[in-house]
């Protein structure tokens, strides 16, 4: 969500000295959100929210800043703290909630805090001459596409194939802010009636699918009015169709088989009255579930397990429904996470499709005959959806691939309302 300039006491320079931090650590690898964690253990001075805009809105914009950076440089300038400060710097300077001359201030007082003091002039320098030279290189940029479209040459590449006519529009919705939708408990208020709570509370709302609130603009959880009693929960308007395509019947035995952070389970058990069983491999993610489950007055059977391994948590009776939500490039929902696109590398499709072979074949021994399972990614990419539905489907002669209810589409593209998903609904012939 957008951020607020950070409150009086707090220097934007300070903000800067963390965010280019954190930056220059994922650029060198590290998950945003465990860096973010970092800093709120280390108990950073800048205040969380305008973190989250510096760094997200930074990253976000893969190659963009860099090529600014490598246009303007006038020396080889290879330190990593100070190229990431420029990039912080650089957002902040193009997304216009502060006064240029102050930005720029605030970036060359950053160095001192960086320790970083001989490299004062270079950015001074540097800024001054982005903000003279602009619209040349803005120009500039518009050949290379990486800066173009702030994503990496081989992710483009991909999505141009995949998507010959919409590929432009799968990376521009990658680089926008998310949109907040919201998922209404019915066992515990009607969506009706929370759209009208929501808008009195001066948070319009507008319903989508059965049980959803696409918020206008985006808000702390604390400002939900029925958040704490577990009326409403945060959800992806994408991520709720997995339910629909389910086919639930009461009295039914459920495996969600990769289930933290227990958005799905939970939507699976406001929604029918099913015996679920909830896997995760994370310990701390199952916590998660649990503390997830608990808030929305639902029970579950929820283990910290690999779902692979089965004798640590099956009990030998087969599942009507699994829901296989499985690992995945992440490259659907890459603008809730931003630092994905530094992260992953053009083998990671590859193997992610090939745990994702291993993760059906697997789950398919638990599965009753003419039940159901519901493959699931938040990804993009062709490698990890149709081509290994349709691998699986040629390895297994008792699975067929049903038709999905009407107006659910098997790849969900990311737009203004929602992430980008794949769903595949198979089942097992009697």
């Amino acid at each position: 969500m957008n951020s607020a300039p950070p409150p009086a006491g707090v220097a934007l320079a300070q903000v800067l000295d963390a965010a280019a931090r954190i930056v220059a650590r994922v650029a060198a690898g590290k998950s945003l959100s465990a860096e973010m964690d970092r800093a709120a253990d280390e108990r950073t001075a800048a205040p969380r929210p305008a973190l989250i805009d510096v760094t997200h809105g930074t990253l976000r914009r893969y190659g963009r800043s860099q090529a600014i950076v490598r246009a303007l440089a006038r020396q080889s300038h290879t330190d990593p703290l100070v190229e990431a400060l420029l990039w912080c710097a650089l957002y902040l300077l193009e997304s216009g909630r502060h006064a240029q001359y102050t930005v720029v201030d605030q970036a060359v007082r950053a160095c001192g805090l960086l320790e970083k003091w001989a490299s004062k002039g270079f950015v001074n320098a540097l800024l001054r001459r982005f903000l003279r030279e602009q619209k040349l290189i803005e120009a500039r940029l518009q050949d290379e596409l990486p800066a173009r479209y702030q994503h990496p040459l081989w992710w483009i590449e991909l999505l141009r194939e995949a998507y010959p006519d919409g590929w432009t529009g799968v990376l521009n919705a990658g680089n926008l802010h998310p949109p907040m939708c919201l998922r209404v408990n019915r066992r515990r208020a009607d969506p009706d009636v929370m759209r009208d709570r929501l808008v009195a509370a001066g948070l319009p709302a507008a319903r989508v699918g059965s049980v959803g609130l696409l918020l206008e603009t985006p808000v702390p959880v604390d400002r939900l009015p029925g958040f704490a009693e577990g009326e409403l929960s945060v959800q992806d308007a994408a991520a709720q169709r997995a339910v629909d395509c389910l086919d639930l019947r009461a009295g039914q035995r459920v495996l969600d088989a990769c289930a933290a952070p227990g958005g799905k389970s939970a939507h699976i058990l406001e929604a029918e009255d099913v015996a679920l069983t909830a896997l995760d491999i994370d310990a701390e993610r199952c916590a998660r579930i649990a503390r997830n489950l608990d808030r929305l007055g639902l029970v579950a059977r929820v283990h910290n397990a690999d779902c692979l391994e089965l004798s640590p948590w099956w009990d030998g009776r087969s599942f009507d429904r699994v829901l296989a939500d499985v690992p995945c490039s992440s490259s659907g929902v890459v603008r809730r996470h931003p630092d994905i696109k530094w992260i992953r590398r053009p083998a990671d499709v590859a193997a992610f499709a090939t745990k994702q072979a291993r993760l059906l074949d697997g789950l398919w021994r638990v599965l009753a005959h003419d039940g159901k399972l519901l493959y699931v990614t938040c990804s993009v990419f062709p490698q990890e959806n149709d081509a290994v539905i349709e691998a699986f489907l040629r390895r297994a002669p008792d699975a067929q691939r049903l038709r999905l209810p009407a107006g659910i589409r098997a790849q969900c593209l990311p737009d203004a309302q929602h992430d980008g998903f794949f769903f595949a609904l198979l089942q097992k012939r009697g």
